[in-house]
């Protein structure tokens, strides 16, 4: 996995940030899994559903599992020779958690087609922060010198170094003992 912003190749898909740039990288390995889409885009729907026709469509679901379950409560409320509480307890809840749920989705829920899930809006709030924070904490860009801007070593014996030795202590005290006497 390369870094989408520098380029510099990342060791591992669960790397959190380039090692260059620094770059926040927690969702780029789920991008590149997808070949590109993430799990809020849309794949290939034209309209998307509102939220009112979602809740009315969870809640018809709820309503018709009622016939698929409290038949089997009640098949292994027989079989167990128990009380049918299960199945008046699961017939309720599912009956009128459904009924409920169509309510709720008719009465309080959006009829916009961009109208966004709770956990939509709080993933793009959330990713504009971060993003806020990426810019503001973000590493520096990265600078290097082009190899083209080191000189080579110029001419003539580059190995002698006698004239960096320092003087001796002895040599500048004596230097300064003269100056004060010359005073």
């Amino acid at each position: 996995m390369f870094c989408p912003r520098c380029g510099q190749e990342q060791i591992s898909n669960e790397t959190r940030f380039c090692s260059r740039c620094g770059f926040l990288m927690a969702g780029v390995g789920e991008l590149i899994a997808n070949a590109g889409n993430t799990a809020l885009t849309s794949t290939g729907s034209a309209k998307p559903d509102t939220a009112r026709k979602r809740g009315l469509k969870q809640g018809l679901f709820i309503f018709l599992l009622t016939f698929l379950v409290v038949p089997i409560v009640s098949i292994l409320t027989i079989w167990a020779n128990v009380e049918p509480f299960g199945v008046a307890i699961s017939a309720i809840l599912l009956f009128v958690g459904g009924l409920l749920r169509m309510a709720y989705a008719m009465l309080f829920e959006s009829t916009e087609p961009t109208g966004k899930t709770i956990e939509q809006t709080v993933y793009q709030t959330a990713h504009g922060i971060l993003n806020k924070k990426q810019d503001q904490n973000a590493l520096p860009p990265q600078q290097s010198i082009p190899t083209s801007s080191y000189m080579p070593p110029t001419h003539g014996n580059w190995r002698d170094t006698n004239d960096l030795e320092p003087s001796s202590v002895t040599d500048h005290t004596t230097k300064l003992l003269q100056k004060d006497k010359q005073k």
